[in-house]
């Protein structure tokens, strides 16, 4: 087979984010989605976890200033079209982060920017300290373009444990007043909802994505599926509304091809587009 006389280089999402050793979630799962959404996918390593389908047994940082080298030495070469934030494990390292972003224009009205504040595990427990939640409202919020928060998140961040729908409208509005041009506040965990209602907000109004409860076991890395596949379209131009519906699609669709792997919660997968 020929090659094309011209190869057009793909749009460019920068992943800042936590490697998970299992392969299922962070990092990992970040590039499988961007690989499957059509985008180039870079990487900013925040931490190494020793981890698997069971759990996190242990975790590295990487030293904050090599966070922040990172995304400074990919943006200034190569360029970012988009960029998301995954595990960011302290209040140092996002503030580097933050620091860094400023410098190459991600955020802040610039390059489109998600922030997954990921500071619960699967089970629900803090992942970050008061400081770490704290830098992520004071210093990530402001400069995101969205965030997209699962409720055991917004329980860590507002001290709200959202329980109705109107308590998740309520909870928008007070991340928003955090900052954020748009919130996307995440209900896969109302399991008395027999639907699951995402709700994205822009200070003004509310845009409702509405799915099917499904009874799986194996979820892991379905926030990180959900916030770069939202990635990939804004890299292209895509709209908020637009991109946050192809994603809700894209990781209901993974959800329903999930796959069983080691002896305990297997991942979501975005190999199903690779099927079609």
């Amino acid at each position: 087979m020929e090659r094309p006389s011209v190869v057009e280089t793909p749009k460019k999402v920068l992943t800042i984010a936590g490697s998970d050793s299992g392969g299922g979630a962070g990092l990992q799962a970040d590039l499988r989605v961007l690989a499957a959404c059509g985008v180039h996918g870079m990487t900013a390593v925040t931490a190494v976890t020793v981890q698997n389908s069971l759990g996190v047994s242990g975790v590295v940082e990487i030293p904050a200033e090599q966070v922040a080298a990172q995304i400074r030495v990919v943006a200034t070469d190569i360029g970012v079209d988009a960029a998301k934030t995954g595990m960011l494990a302290s209040a140092p390292i996002i503030e580097a982060v933050a620091e860094a972003c400023d410098e190459v224009g991600i955020g802040s009205g610039g390059t489109p920017f998600v922030v997954d504040p990921v500071s619960a595990s699967m089970h629900g427990d803090p992942l970050l300290t008061d400081a770490a939640l704290e830098a992520l409202r004071v210093l990530l919020f402001p400069r995101a373009t969205l965030v997209t928060p699962n409720l055991d998140e917004v329980r860590l961040l507002t001290g709200v444990d959202v329980r109705t729908r109107e308590e998740q409208r309520e909870v928008a509005r007070v991340l928003h007043g955090m900052g954020p041009e748009w919130v996307l506040v995440k209900g896969g965990h109302m399991r008395g909802d027999p639907e699951c209602l995402d709700l994205l907000y822009d200070g003004r109004e509310f845009h409702e994505y509405v799915g099917p409860r499904y009874d799986v076991l194996h979820t892991h890395g379905s926030g990180d599926t959900l916030a770069s596949s939202i990635c990939s379209r804004l890299a292209r131009g895509v709209g908020v509304v637009d991109a946050v519906r192809f994603g809700k699609d894209f990781v209901v669709r993974s959800v329903l091809a999930a796959y069983p792997l080691g002896s305990g919660v297997g991942p979501v997968s975005p190999l199903w587009r690779l099927a079609e």
